[in-house]
């Protein structure tokens, strides 16, 4: 199965470090993060995992649970678990899916076969209150993610939902926004009573509305 932007992003049960998770009801009526190791004991995944926990205040404020997945057993995630908190300096308290049949990784498709026929790859997918798929970022096993950029496009999203605007390029929270070409710059002048900074026709800011 081929997950893309847009799709629902399919429930299941497994076991985690954390006991049975049904990943619907984990989730309620918050946003998800589903994040894949290539497997447990490995230090660019005890890094990643490290630095997810460091910003659990981060992702509680942004109304976000985190689920990691790797394909390894749930007492070698409980055992992984020390060597983090220790290592990193940190306290794990999200789960880590055991998927060590590989049904959780393949019905995301996390699996890519000419890169590892039995490790998932890097990926990392942001689900919706509506379990909407809204993005989804693939890495090799040997680069770690960028969590600033995870929280900067969470911050997106959630923005636009809210507003009728997009965020350009390096956009952080806090910084002009775009105005939707569909909204005319006479519409946009009653929409955004902040301002409007016209470029072109197309390209025009505001101050983001809710700051």
């Amino acid at each position: 199965m081929s997950i893309k932007l847009g799709d629902t992003a399919p429930d299941f049960q497994a076991d985690s470090s954390a006991g049975p998770i049904d990943f619907y009801k984990y989730l309620g009526n918050s946003w998800g993060i589903l994040f894949s190791h290539p497997a447990d004991f490995t230090p660019v995944c005890t890094t990643e995992l490290g630095m997810t926990a460091k910003l659990q205040s981060e992702f509680t404020k942004r109304n976000t649970k985190v689920i990691a997945l790797s394909v390894d057993g749930v007492e070698d995630h409980q055992n992984w678990i020390k060597d983090i908190n220790e290592t990193q300096m940190t306290s794990v308290q999200f789960p880590i899916i055991a998927d060590h049949n590989l049904v959780i990784s393949k019905l995301y498709d996390f699996i890519h076969p000419n890169a590892s026929a039995t490790a998932t790859v890097r990926s990392l997918l942001i689900v919706d209150p509506n379990r909407k798929v809204r993005l989804i970022i693939t890495y090799p096993a040997s680069t770690g993610r960028n969590f600033d950029e995870i929280l900067r496009v969470l911050d997106s999203l959630q923005l636009v939902d809210t507003c009728t605007i997009a965020t350009p390029v390096n956009w952080k929270a806090g910084d002009e926004v775009i105005i939707l070409p569909s909204i005319s710059t006479e519409d946009a002048i009653k929409l955004f009573p902040k301002g409007v900074r016209e470029i072109t026709s197309y390209l025009r800011y505001t101050p983001q509305p809710d700051k």
